[in-house]
């Protein structure tokens, strides 16, 4: 018998916690704190069960009880004794409107939270003990029950449990949680969490803000568990977790004698496959099994129950699903992302799960639920839960729905040393091993919790070189991970800083698409593009100074926008881009660039046209035939006749065929600073302006040409003397710009020019540009 699954938690010792004065009379009424946009669920918060729904969908027990609700709460200096301050809706974070209360906690501050419950009579019958638990809280929890202390807890990420059976008392019993949170004075996880919000750094959450509930055991439960399908072999495997302690001596104390552990795989009520787990591993096997995929996400049930003597001890229920995530090589030998094992183009938003009202709290499910929807109204297949981790429920719905999700590990922060006083960077913490280990800590305990959901497929540790200051380390903590789980991708980096490990390499590139050299042993995804911005009167957080990374004037000029950047990744994906992600779902505070407003209601991009466009994102990649090749391009750079100087004439004709070239520089592509993003620097270019022109050959008219183009900044784009493409800002990297018909049919076989003028006024500047032919995949 695996004695690991027979727990029987003993209540966690800790220091002794002051304990508050009885709470002084406070008003029991609730409404949200105006003063931002709400959304339309706002008003089906229910004070008296606020989210009702079982927090933990991967293990259900029959009998639980939610505490969520009216607390009172205080806050004060240091840790202080608190006089109550009024109610707080728990679990809507302190700073949200839906609290009732939007007020900030200081760095040195202490949120105070209180509550009485009773626990139904029969769950003090027959040596049952009582759980407590935390859906999450941002960042140290102390508990306490009737003034003994419960336990301690340091995450704001990952669910936590306490057994407060020997703490309870016949009647009203009082809960106490003390929080203390210092946000960006601390190096704990808290990704996009700062204490003075501005550009991408949005208004904190501290304190509770996912469920608090309880739950009656018996001394004999199940500990926890995880299934991993595979849909080519049928086999199921079962890892049995173990609980916090085992089994204590004598068992016959309570009338246990022999347990058994039965494992079932169940559709519906009916039940497929049982067996007895012999071990802490068990297998199981399915004939036929329907594979999991966003279009058909096929869920079997599954149940784990430990039996003596005819007597159920426990029973949970949970679910599974026959998916497999892989890297392998493709037909044409380029790594691509596997899904059951066929090469699957992933598409979706970042998604950065804020609400105007609720902060890192959905008001509502069916609020939580919308953004789901949204990604699959939009034709995506994933979405990237960006430095944020969600509530069970969300990747539950993720599950049902048939939406793959790659999971970042919220991101801390570090001072590096460097910088001037007053740099935000010099506001971290240095960073430390105690700091390490609490971000090693915090990382297994949120892939521990969210381990059995099968829409989970990446597992994104670090973005944008945050908190990546010691790259040894942080290259070692990607190899933790995938060790911790080998059965999902591992993005080392998304954005900035490779480490070289991991899964797959992982650019961000604003505002067009673009892609990197094909690597060796990973793939090539696309972790961020896109940025277009719109904001829209009424519907913001701040009445000005909102901003996107580009920015338009209407609906349709976003929709055209957003239609033209998802038509150049077919000929990246040829190139072997595996992925792509745009910013983002929804605007947040003054960043306007969703495709909705932060309110969730208006679509600023038209889901029907945005759902014919990633269509194709799916289907077999065109064929890419190079025809006027650029740096870092098979066939190389090309050579160019350039000056720096407007060529001095009446009217223009540098672009004309005719034009005489000759007492140009020769030079080789591409032009500019090596500073610059992206650039593969063939000869240098500082001025701001440059005007660049070559000729080429062809055998016959190109039926689709693209331009393969990067440029810093505003480039035009001549062929054989006609304007064929204008390009406004600037690229990170090379971009495909697929030509209208018009343009297309510039071309001519035998000899063609093409000539660009490209104008630059800050930053790092950079021209170059080839031309490639698209043929439709047999």
């Amino acid at each position: 018998m695996i004695r690991s699954l027979l727990t029987a938690l003993s209540i966690l010792s800790t220091a002794a916690i002051a304990q508050p004065p009885t709470p002084a009379a406070a008003p029991t009424d609730w409404k949200p704190v105006p003063g931002h946009i709400m959304t339309r669920w706002a008003k089906d918060v229910d004070p008296k069960a606020p989210w009702p729904e079982y927090p933990r969908p991967t293990m259900v027990r029959e009998k639980w009880q939610n505490l969520n609700g009216l607390w009172d709460y205080a806050i004060t200096a240091d840790k202080a004794k608190p006089t109550w301050q009024g109610k707080i809706l728990v679990p809507y974070p302190v700073e949200s409107a839906l609290s009732g209360v939007a007020k900030r906690v200081g760095a040195n501050d202490t949120l105070w939270y209180q509550r009485t419950f009773a626990v139904p009579a029969d769950w003090r019958k027959d040596n049952q003990r009582v759980l407590l638990h935390f859906g999450a809280v941002d960042w140290h929890a102390t508990v306490s029950v009737n003034g003994k202390p419960s336990g301690e807890h340091k995450g704001g990420y990952d669910p936590f449990t306490f057994d407060i059976t020997d703490a309870l008392k016949d009647g009203e019993n009082q809960l106490t949680v003390e929080v203390q949170d210092p946000t960006d004075a601390g190096g704990q996880p808290r990704g996009k969490q700062w204490a003075e919000p501005h550009g991408i750094w949005y208004t904190p959450t501290s304190g509770i803000w996912q469920t608090v509930w309880m739950e009656p055991v018996n001394p004999l439960y199940v500990g926890g568990f995880t299934a991993t399908a595979d849909p080519s072999t049928g086999e199921v495997v079962v890892a049995l977790r173990e609980g916090a302690r085992n089994f204590p001596e004598p068992k016959d104390r309570f009338g246990i004698n022999d347990p058994q552990v039965f494992v079932e795989i169940l559709d519906g009520d009916n039940v497929l496959v049982r067996t007895e787990a012999e071990e802490q591993t068990v297998r199981l096997k399915l004939a036929a099994p329907k594979a999991w995929t966003p279009e058909t996400p096929t869920l079997y049930g599954l149940r784990v129950s430990i039996i003596d003597g005819g007597k159920t001890w426990d029973s949970v229920r949970s679910y599974f699903a026959f998916r497999k995530v892989e890297l392998a090589k493709d037909a044409s030998g380029i790594h691509r992302l596997m899904l059951n094992g066929n090469p699957t183009f992933m598409f979706g938003p970042l998604d950065q799960g804020f609400w105007p009202d609720g902060l890192y709290t959905p008001p509502t499910e069916a609020a939580m639920q919308f953004d789901i929807d949204a990604a699959k109204k939009m034709g995506c297949n994933m979405l990237r839960k960006h430095v944020k981790v969600e509530s069970e429920r969300f990747y539950y719905l993720c599950d049902k729905l048939g939406l793959m999700v790659w999971q970042d590990i919220p991101s801390p922060f570090f001072n590096n040393g460097k910088g001037k006083p007053g740099d935000e960077n010099l506001r971290q913490p240095a960073q430390s091993e105690e700091w390490k280990k609490n971000f090693e800590g915090e990382t297994g305990h949120i892939m521990d919790a969210n381990m059995s959901h099968p829409s989970i497929v990446m597992w994104v540790p670090w973005n944008e070189g945050w908190g990546q200051n010691d790259l040894a380390w942080s290259k070692s903590v990607v190899e933790h991970v995938k060790r911790w789980d080998p059965s999902r991708l591992v993005d080392c980096a998304s954005g900035w800083t490779d480490t070289g490990n991991g899964s797959v390499i992982d650019i961000h590139a604003y505002p067009a698409p673009a892609t990197a050299p094909l690597q060796k042993d990973r793939a090539v995804v696309l972790g961020e593009f896109g940025g277009l911005g719109l904001p829209l009167e009424g519907h913001t957080w701040a009445g000005k100074n909102n901003w996107g990374y580009v920015s338009y004037k209407s609906k349709d000029e976003v929709t055209d926008a957003y239609v033209g950047l998802l038509k150049q990744i077919p000929p990246l994906i040829s190139e072997g881009l595996c992925a792509a992600v745009y910013t983002q779902t929804t605007d947040v505070e003054i960043e306007c660039n969703g495709w909705l407003t932060y309110d969730r209601e208006v679509w600023k991009i038209d889901p029907t046209k945005a759902t014919a466009a990633a269509k194709a994102l799916y289907e077999p990649p065109p064929v890419t035939k190079v025809i006027v090749s650029r740096a870092g391009q098979a066939g190389g750079a090309g050579e160019w006749r350039y000056v720096t100087d407007a060529p001095a004439q009446d009217k223009p004709t540098w672009m004309l065929p005719a034009y005489d070239d000759s007492k140009w520089t020769i030079g080789k592509g591409g032009f500019g600073t090596t500073i610059t993003p992206g650039a593969i620097v063939g000869t240098e270019w500082k001025s701001a302006d440059i005007y660049i022109r070559r000729s080429f050959t062809l055998s016959e008219v190109p039926a689709r040409p693209v331009l393969s183009i990067h440029h810093d900044e505003d480039a035009e784009v001549y062929i054989n003397g006609q304007l064929a493409a204008t390009l406004k800002g600037y690229s990170s990297s090379y971009q495909m710009v697929a030509l209208d018909e018009k343009a297309a049919g510039l071309f001519k076989a035998g000899n063609n020019t093409m000539a660009i003028h490209c104008h630059q006024t800050s930053g790092g500047q950079y021209i170059d540009c080839g031309i490639v032919e698209l043929v439709a995949a047999k």
